[in-house]
């Protein structure tokens, strides 16, 4: 039986605080976390909350907190979670909570990971618009892959993309317009990883861990697998119901009329210029709106 999430709050606060943190003064973190330094922001978001040589400030040090965990920090992202959920300086959202305390034990965190029996699995909820916000800055500015990381990916596409019988070229163009190689990337929608998953199609193609470069390349190899004999090949379509949803697609009857779907299809046919691509058709039938999207030949 799952306890209530604010149940557990009295032993599961101050994750962030019980660690040991370097000596800084607040001049030299306020620096630090003005170049968006994860550290120095959780450093920061403590002080606040406890009052350390600084005025005590409980909406400061929440939205710290929050920049801390956009910027990947996951000790901050555990603590937020439990922000959210007691509605400290905020109204309590026990869905917004889980999901948070999901993400962090997705990335590591072993005390997110003894929470997790106790609580739901935050299906259906978004992340706090806080870090939407933040996310939306970091993607604006992210750097391009170095050649080595970019290699390293390159090497995992060419290894598994054949088994799951998609052109290796068209994933490459995919992963670098989703999140431009960075495996711990979030997107605004927190859709997470190398091919950005949503929380949804991870689960639904058994990604338990989106942000482990390998398990979210498998659960992307997947789905593309599965769209590709969805729409019998139609890379356009494919791609809009990739980023879209194959329902989307179905109800505008071909790419959907939304200026990021229709971006994002142009970029990744910019760099991956074939029109179709085989497809295991056992996989699955295909959709029933196919013949009122396009005639097929």
């Amino acid at each position: 039986m799952r306890r209530p999430f604010g149940a557990l709050l009295g032993v599961a606060f101050t994750c962030a605080g019980a660690l040991a943190q370097p000596a800084a003064d607040i001049a030299t973190l306020e620096a630090a976390a003005k170049r968006g330094d994860a550290s120095a922001l959780l450093t920061l978001a403590e002080k606040y909350r406890r009052g350390d040589e600084v005025t005590r400030d409980i909406q400061k040090s929440n939205a710290l907190y929050c920049k801390a965990a956009a910027r990947g920090n996951v000790e901050a992202l555990l603590e937020l979670g439990l922000i959210h959920a007691s509605g400290r300086e905020m109204r309590a959202n026990e869905g917004v909570g889980a999901l948070l305390v999901n993400m962090a034990a997705e990335r590591g965190s072993e005390r997110a990971k003894e929470i997790l029996p106790y609580i739901s699995r935050g299906v259906g909820s978004t992340i706090p618009p806080c870090m939407s916000e933040e996310l939306a800055v970091i993607a604006a500015t992210r750097p391009t892959a170095t050649p080595t990381v970019r290699k390293d990916i390159e090497l995992l596409v060419q290894e598994w993309a054949p088994q799951y019988a998609i052109d290796p070229d068209l994933v490459m163009a995919l992963i670098a317009v989703e999140s431009s190689f960075d495996a711990t990337a979030v997107s605004p929608k927190n859709a997470q990883g190398l091919m950005q998953l949503i929380p949804a199609t991870a689960a639904r193609f058994g990604v338990k861990n989106s942000f482990n470069a390998t398990e979210n390349l498998k659960g992307g190899l997947a789905y593309l697998r599965w769209l590709m004999a969805y729409f019998k090949g139609d890379v356009a379509l494919v791609l809009a119901a990739y980023n879209s949803g194959e329902e989307t697609v179905e109800r505008y009857r071909g790419i959907p009329p939304y200026k990021e779907t229709r971006d994002y299809v142009q970029r990744i046919t910019g760099l991956y210029t074939k029109v179709t691509h085989p497809y295991l058709a056992e996989v699955t039938r295909p959709s029933a709106a196919l013949g009122r999207i396009r005639k097929l030949p």
